[in-house]
């Protein structure tokens, strides 16, 4: 058993260790998670992979329910965590769009078929959130991949199936949302 199972299994029975303890383990395998999808973010962000795992950590230990049963259950909720936080950013980033103190511009000069990475991020949330209604598995496998950058094996552990469901649930679930995405955009 490693040291972060052992004291993500500490935690949950509330034995002595606490999430400061879990920090310095996870700090950074959660940076490279949070680097890997935030190689797909516009250049310019506002967020860099270590505000991204600041902020998901401190939204991890702020919930009451801190239940991280095992290591890639924990790799999940940091996933998850991760993909809130962009989504929110893109929603904030995208109402300032919509009104302030922003000049208007006559909307035929651009070339409105190709959409910004950060409409891209809402489209996808959008779409994982119709999938998660239909095929709740296919959208937790979406989110960790997408979102986590969490490898098969480690999403097969986390939820308890076999590899081979995972590979064949994520080309399942990446043709749902590929059409979902088709027909409301």
């Amino acid at each position: 058993m490693s040291d972060i199972t052992r004291i993500l299994e500490s935690i949950d029975k509330d034995e002595g260790y606490s999430a400061q303890d879990l920090l310095p383990l996870v700090y950074e395998e959660l940076r490279k998670l949070a680097a890997a999808r935030m190689a797909n973010e516009p250049e310019g962000h506002t967020l860099d992979p270590t505000a991204l795992v600041h902020e998901a950590w401190l939204r991890m230990v702020n919930e009451v329910d801190r239940s991280w049963h095992n290591r890639a259950y924990f790799f999940t909720v940091a996933s998850t965590a991760m993909r809130r936080i962009l989504v929110d950013h893109a929603r904030r980033k995208s109402a300032v769009k919509h009104g302030g103190n922003q000049m208007r511009v006559n909307i035929e000069m651009f070339d409105l078929a190709q959409e910004i990475p950060d409409e891209k991020t809402l489209i996808v949330d959008e779409a994982l959130g119709r999938l998660e209604m239909v095929h709740p598995q296919w959208a937790q496998i979406m989110v960790m991949k997408y979102f986590g950058g969490m490898l098969n094996k480690e999403i097969a552990e986390a939820m308890n199936v076999s590899e081979r469901s995972i590979s064949r649930w994520w080309i399942c679930a990446k043709t749902w949302l590929f059409n979902d995405i088709g027909k409301h955009t």
